[in-house]
């Protein structure tokens, strides 16, 4: 939790949240994910001064169980002094024990979000899916808890001007914009539309913009001149010298396929798997993972 500190900016964890984004493809399956088509709404996870400080944490985490399809269980939430924003007990339960940092019993609006991190903890706990190594971990969680209908919140908790700075998670709130794109891309959400924060309308742009960066990639069709003129002379490069090319920037590599033919190996812009395809001019791929159809120009 950044709390009046400095706060990364860009994409520094750019090709670990791709991964995560494959991951939860290979470990939901693509009709799970289809169960998220709706996000978690500001009002289901509103919570005002004068709301009662326990019942109202009580009641926002019940709602973001339920969102995440876990077991409906007792929720114990306390309070602390700690580092972090939050911390969950991973147990098999039945209970659910989640420790919020004390700054939350006065910022109450954030604690949808800091909870909505914690319960991802528990969701991928369950599922068995996690990353080695704390840092990748985390940002899966971030990436799982996004995509999956509850990240906005934790890109709204981003404030930040000349006096003072809040950030949770950890993601940048470029890649918490990415992530949120690639999911409205997905399933036509526009989450904009629901932030309070002025940073994170600006992050979530930003992501945008990256995100359909994606979408405009050789070999698809949808790639700028700039883009097309490169892959061609790549392309003739692979075509004289018929061994595994792979260019520079890895956005695609190239391979022998059939004798004196290539295949040209990319990656979806839905779901990051790697799709191969014959490079024979204009093609039609279907992502066996995500189930994207993509236009090609090979």
């Amino acid at each position: 939790m950044a709390n009046g500190g400095p706060v990364e900016h860009g994409y520094p964890h750019l090709e670990t949240v791709r991964a995560a984004v494959t991951a939860l493809y290979r470990r939901l399956s693509y009709d799970t994910i289809h169960q998220f088509t709706s996000s978690v709404v500001p009002a289901d996870v509103a919570f005002c001064d004068t709301d009662d400080l326990h019942l109202g944490v009580q009641r926002v985490a019940r709602e973001l169980v339920r969102h995440f399809r876990l077991p409906q269980a007792r929720m114990i939430v306390a309070f602390r002094a700690m580092e972090h924003a939050a911390n969950v007990e991973l147990t098999a339960g039945p209970e659910y024990f989640v420790e919020l940092n004390d700054r939350f019993r006065t910022h109450r609006r954030d604690i949808g979000a800091a909870l909505a991190h914690e319960i991802m903890h528990v969701y991928l706990h369950r599922l068995g899916l996690s990353f080695p190594g704390t840092r990748d971990n985390e940002i899966l969680t971030d990436t799982a808890t996004t995509y999956l209908g509850a990240g906005w919140l934790l890109l709204d908790a981003y404030r930040e001007d000349a006096a003072s700075s809040q950030k949770l998670g950890y993601l940048t709130p470029e890649e918490f914009g990415y992530v949120l794109a690639k999911r409205s891309l997905v399933f036509g959400e526009d989450p904009s539309v629901w932030f309070t924060s002025a940073q994170a309308y600006t992050a979530y742009g930003r992501g945008l913009e990256r995100a359909r960066h994606d979408e405009r990639q050789p070999p698809l069709t949808a790639a700028g001149w700039a883009g097309r003129r490169r892959y061609a002379r790549d392309r003739r490069h692979a075509q004289a010298q018929p061994s595994a090319v792979a260019p520079d920037g890895g956005a695609y590599s190239f391979a022998p396929d059939t004798p004196g033919a290539l295949r040209v190996t990319f990656a979806c812009p839905t779901c990051h798997q790697r799709i191969r395809v014959p490079v024979r001019g204009r093609v039609r791929a279907r992502c066996a993972l995500c189930r994207t159809v993509l236009e090609c120009d090979t």
